[in-house]
């Protein structure tokens, strides 16, 4: 039995469950989920707890005048003076490029707009709203900051992926650290 099997049919578990990425915290679709809510085991220990943060840090800052582009092409046009973050990954490190101008990261626990086309290894998030934003500083990607999460629904809802889909995406050459 796979994730799905095991959480909406214990019946078809047998000798064997492969967990895929309900061992992570997260519900193999909103069927399983709806399905458990249903039969009533989401007050009890039957909840998935999320076992996933994923951060980068800042790599460079840079002002942005009034009437520049953001990125390649012209996916994003300043309309005022503004600071922005650069940060070390995008899509071929799993980042969705559905999240160009959509999506939002973490940074000292505000929501900073991703601004611009989310490149192969690189992309931009507007921190004018963030003061003292400096090199090095922790970027949430999926996780939480201070009194603010970015979930991975963020991601599935507006790229239309599946929760497993946005996890077995991420490569294998990202360093993974287990926190206990």
């Amino acid at each position: 039995a796979c994730s799905a099997a095991a959480l909406a049919y214990p019946d078809t578990v047998y000798d064997m469950v492969r967990m895929g990425v309900a061992q992570y915290g997260f519900w193999p679709s909103p069927d399983i989920y709806y399905m458990h809510m249903q039969a009533g085991e989401a007050k009890g220990n039957g909840s998935l707890k999320r076992l996933f943060t994923w951060k980068t840090d800042v790599m460079d800052v840079r002002d942005v005048d009034a009437g520049e582009f953001i990125g390649y092409g012209t996916a994003y046009q300043a309309t005022q003076d503004m600071k922005v973050a650069v940060l070390p990954l995008g899509y071929s490190n799993g980042y969705p490029r559905g999240q160009s101008n959509r999506g939002f990261v973490l940074i000292k626990g505000k929501k900073a707009p991703i601004v611009g086309l989310i490149n192969m290894n690189l992309f931009m998030v507007d921190i004018s709203h963030i003061s003292n934003v400096e090199v090095g500083d922790e970027v949430v990607l999926v996780g939480r900051q201070q009194n603010n999460t970015i979930n991975i629904s963020s991601f599935t809802q507006l790229t239309q992926l599946l929760n497993n889909e946005m996890l077995s995406r991420l490569p294998s050459a990202i360093p993974r650290k287990i926190v206990k």
